[in-house]
């Protein structure tokens, strides 16, 4: 029984461990990609498969599918600016989808994983747009319309590199009908159908005078064949009827009658024939004329109407900067201007908190206080004093005295001498000028001797 029981056992094993390989075992569709992930045995973030199966290692390894299915994005790109700084708008349809190379699945595991198609529809958007604007930067108006193949061309390079680098590749491009705001395409077209149509005119006009030309011909062949006919039986019946002389002068009469009605005719179907070819040819220069216009009206007066708008953004663009640096300007002075009255007003508060502060240390009298500054100023002012006599140059001074008194008991020395120091300002003058008082102890007199003020109004009078 324990014999038995050991196999069993044994077996039991095995099939849990088939069964745990089974359920591990991860088969991928052709339409997915299956992404691995956790320890890859540093084969990079991750282990990317494309078809067939692998074991996914439970624990340690999990997985995930990135869908193959192509993504549809409308991208219409509006006031994109052309190598001619002319802005069209250009409305086109791409189809993008994961790439199966190995690099670009590797790209997409670490960038896409997870992502929904709305979210990998709006990534791809804008890598898109901002190609598809770099590709008509690159390219004239003309190039665009007219070389689709260079275009897109031009697309499928630029965008391949950026989708690449996602892991998105480039399906199809499908653009339709270019525009521009200037509708320098639409000219372009009006001039390409008008050349056409002018060429078709001139081509029938040609058929049509090479038509009447060679009826005309055919007319005058058959004419001239019938009259070689006509002529020959005439010549038949005037051998048969040489003997009647009245009748021969007869039908010579009415020969030479049908001759001249003949080459008439001939005439005139050949000028009908030249005025018909003129005609044609009138057409054909008229049709030519218009062609000529119309491609003077696209080489001359589009590129004017082109220039007329570049010249009046750089009009608005320069008013612009004229403005900016007007008002740069006048805030530099406003700032100065305020500096300076704040500077201004900061001398004038410290001045006036130092004169109360003066007033208060002179026991609130603004006399004392007025004492104290002038105190500072006197030495000032009798430098003023000095300074009045210092510039006289006296050499010499020759005084003739007699000896006399004069009215004021005094010599002629004396006089001059003392009318020379009034000559000097005296300060309690300098005070009255400035509306001042001089101190008492400046102007009091010795004992003995009269006041200064005193003396100078003496003087005076």
């Amino acid at each position: 029984m324990e014999m038995l029981t050991i196999p069993v056992i044994g077996m039991v094993i095995v099939i849990a461990v088939l069964l745990m390989v089974a359920n591990r075992y991860r088969r991928c569709p052709s339409d997915k990609i299956l992404v691995i992930y956790g320890s890859t045995m540093n084969k990079g973030s991750a282990k990317c498969v494309h078809g067939g199966g692998k074991f996914v290692w439970p624990v340690i390894q999990d997985y995930a599918y990135l869908s193959l299915t192509p993504i549809s994005i409308d991208a219409n790109l509006t006031n994109a600016l052309s190598k001619q700084n002319i802005r069209v708008d250009v409305p086109c349809r791409f189809t993008v989808a994961i790439s199966t190379d190995p690099e670009s699945m590797t790209a997409a595991a670490e960038r896409l994983l997870g992502q929904t198609a709305g979210q990998i529809q709006d990534l791809a958007r804008d890598i898109l747009f901002g190609q598809l604007r770099l590709v008509i930067a690159t390219m004239s108006i003309e190039e665009i319309n007219s070389d689709r193949d260079k275009f897109l061309d031009n697309i499928s390079k630029n965008v391949e590199v950026e989708l690449k680098k996602v892991g998105l590749r480039l399906i199809n491009v499908n653009v339709t009908d270019i525009t521009d705001e200037s509708g320098y395409i639409e000219a372009l077209g009006k001039e390409a159908a008008a050349k056409a149509i002018n060429e078709a005119k001139v081509s029938v006009a040609e058929q049509e005078k090479n038509g009447e030309i060679g009826k005309a011909e055919a007319m005058k062949e058959t004419r001239i064949r019938t009259s070689e006919a006509n002529a020959i039986a005439v010549k038949g019946e005037n051998e048969a009827k040489v003997a009647i002389a009245n009748s021969e002068a007869f039908r010579r009469e009415k020969e030479a009658e049908a001759q001249r009605v003949a080459v008439s005719a001939e005439k005139v179907q050949q000028a009908k024939a030249m005025a018909d070819a003129y005609a044609a040819e009138r057409e054909a220069e008229l049709a030519r004329a218009e062609r000529e216009r119309s491609t003077e009206y696209a080489n001359v007066i589009v590129p004017q109407e082109i220039e007329k708008q570049r010249r009046i953004i750089e009009a608005e663009a320069e008013a612009e900067k004229l403005r900016v640096n007007a008002k740069g300007e006048a805030d530099a002075i406003y700032a100065k201007m305020e500096a300076e009255a704040k500077g201004l007003f900061e001398v004038l508060t410290k001045q006036a908190a130092g004169y109360d502060k003066m007033v208060q240390a002179a026991g609130g009298d603004a006399n004392k206080a007025y004492m104290l500054l002038l105190l500072e100023k006197l030495p000032e002012l009798v430098k003023t004093q000095v300074e009045a006599v210092k510039g006289i140059n006296i050499d010499h001074v020759t005084v003739w005295d007699s000896g006399a008194e004069g009215t004021n008991g005094k010599g002629s020395t004396a006089n001059f001498v003392s009318g020379l120091m009034k000559s000097v300002p005296p300060l309690n003058e300098l005070f009255d000028m400035a509306g001042l008082n001089l101190p008492e102890y400046l102007a009091k007199k010795k004992a003995g001797e009269p006041a200064v003020a005193e003396e100078i109004e003496e003087e005076k009078k």
